[in-house]
């Protein structure tokens, strides 16, 4: 195991991060977009963009473009490259405002998170069609780990903290269970050669009819692009 650092909500920090990745000339064959913040009170990341929306949502976008030659190159007929992104059941009530995604009319920490997932979302089947149209040996799935027993729910309620520690022996899951669909998604010969799919409980299942609308899977991968500076035609895997 080899340590790189690097920050989600940081664009710069993605950056330095890839290019070291890139020096050392490895394969990557799996990249598992899992950082992420939930309920956090308003506040920015160094480059200004609301927390949940960059950290959760922007800095994976920018981190997995970065990322996808070497994956492309990485990934076989027989052994496909996988790019697994946790997302959340939140996502289900989540709204996308394409006009306001960095929350600056009215903040609310459970809809900016949710909005958050919702992107996620909405980004991994944008990715997915991409990979299909051109060809590449590459899958995206998206992950729902379920509600997992993590220090996530820190930014809660005292009262829901409280609830949280009598109860989460019973309704909540381990870390460890927690973590089971996202190695599942990573390395389970039946996910071989499938993208697009929204998975818990190491089952594919439906997730939000919104997230389906391949318009606005487009333009938010549009928005997404400006937002964080790369060119959309490169986004586009050519």
């Amino acid at each position: 195991v080899e340590f790189l650092y690097c920050d989600l909500a940081s664009m710069k920090s993605i950056r330095q991060f890839v290019q070291q990745f890139r020096a050392k000339n490895c394969p990557l064959h799996v990249l598992v977009n899992n950082a992420g913040v939930m309920l956090v009170p308003e506040r920015k990341t160094e480059d200004g963009f609301e927390e949940h929306f960059g950290l959760n949502y922007l800095g994976h976008f920018l981190l997995t473009n970065l990322l996808l030659d070497t994956l492309k190159q990485s990934g076989t007929h027989s052994h496909n490259a996988r790019i697994i992104t946790v997302s959340s059941a939140t996502h289900y009530v989540g709204k996308l405002h394409l006009n306001d995604l960095q929350s600056r009319c009215s903040y609310s920490p459970h809809g900016a998170y949710a909005q958050s997932k919702l992107a996620l979302v909405l980004f991994t089947y944008r990715l997915q069609h991409l990979l299909t149209a051109n060809g590449s040996h590459v899958t995206a799935n998206v992950v729902d780990p379920g509600v997992v027993n993590t220090e996530l729910y820190k930014h809660v309620f005292w009262v829901v903290k409280m609830v949280k520690w009598m109860t989460a022996w019973l309704f909540f899951k381990t870390p460890e269970e927690g973590a089971s669909t996202t190695i599942y998604a990573a390395v389970s010969p039946e996910v071989e050669g499938a993208g697009g799919c929204y998975l818990y409980n190491e089952k594919r299942t439906k997730s939000a009819d919104l997230a389906y609308d391949e318009e606005l899977q487009r333009r938010l991968w549009t928005e997404s692009c400006k937002m964080v500076g790369i060119s959309d035609e490169a986004s586009r895997l050519p």
